[in-house]
């Protein structure tokens, strides 16, 4: 049987993928029945797709003050809100008591969700349900991760365009698919999660959405070259942000990590000045520049 990446981290078959999912079906059943003592996250990581967040998450849940979700990917505040907050809840582990949040309780959870960043109704639904929860963004040079993105969708079958092709119809396909998305809280879009390859790239317009409905001290943003190069430091400043104490976690694994052919100099130069301007705005707000030249 043909293999396919469940949740993005460990090849298994189809067979073994529809198994995991109807365990984890069947654990939510369940845990809904004591939804109420169980805490909503204190923190999200919510973007960038294709950044590292994964690698990200396996690092901090290996903290012994933080409990994972469920699922690494819950996706409740854009694919599932509709099953509401008793669902959500089910996600995350049982506390001593009801809705007792932070260090009370003994530990923190939260979880990753990439596409949150770029779903337009993600922020204030975040702001309704959890407002004090932290956020975490990495972010890596936007040509890199268009097209990693890109191999990814190549990879499970969802495009058949060369990359070249792909860009080139993106405006096309994600026409008006933000706005319908922004006016409809039912709305799901298949071209907007998977084929944004450049949009997902402008990241400052995106931060700037969650900076509409939360203050920008509850918003870490990290290079994905920082958990590349010097993953322990960048997991400490995680840690340090969500006033945990130090530990020493270990780093060594990436995960979630693709090969593929190296893109074209044409059209990376091309991606080069397309991003130029983009970038310019996002490190005017970070306050430093990154070498993303």
């Amino acid at each position: 049987m043909d293999k396919i990446v469940a949740r993005g981290i460990t090849p298994v078959t189809v067979a073994q993928f529809l198994a995991m999912r109807l365990r984890e079906r069947t654990q939510v059943m369940w845990r809904r029945l004591s939804a109420g003592s169980r805490p909503l996250p204190d923190f999200l990581i919510i973007g960038g797709q294709k950044c590292g967040t994964s690698s990200l998450y396996r690092y901090l849940i290996t903290h012994p003050q933080i409990e994972p979700s469920l699922t690494k990917e819950v996706h409740y505040f854009d694919l599932h809100h509709a099953r509401g907050e008793r669902w959500y809840r089910a996600h995350f582990s049982k506390c001593t008591e009801p809705d007792v949040r932070g260090l009370e309780r003994g530990f923190l959870t939260g979880e990753t969700s990439p596409y949150y960043l770029m779903d337009p109704r993600v922020p204030r639904r975040v702001q309704d349900l959890v407002p004090d929860v932290k956020l975490i963004v990495v972010l890596r040079n936007p040509i890199e991760r268009a097209y990693s993105h890109y191999h990814a969708q190549v990879r499970r079958g969802r495009e058949t365009l060369s990359f070249e092709e792909a860009i080139e119809q993106e405006p096309q396909r994600l026409a008006g698919e933000e706005e319908r998305l922004a006016s409809d809280p039912t709305a799901t879009s298949y071209a907007h999660r998977h084929f944004s390859y450049l949009t997902k790239g402008i990241y400052i317009d995106q931060i700037e959405r969650w900076l509409d409905v939360f203050p920008r001290d509850r918003l870490l943003v990290l290079h994905s070259k920082q958990l590349r190069g010097d993953a322990a430091s960048a997991v400490a400043r995680v840690v340090s942000f969500l006033g945990l104490e130090p530990h020493d976690i270990e780093v060594s694994t990436a995960h979630n990590v693709g090969s593929y052919a190296a893109m074209s100099d044409q059209t990376r130069a091309r991606l080069r000045e397309y991003f130029r301007p983009h970038n310019e705005r996002l490190f005017a707000f970070l306050g430093e520049e990154w070498d993303w030249d």
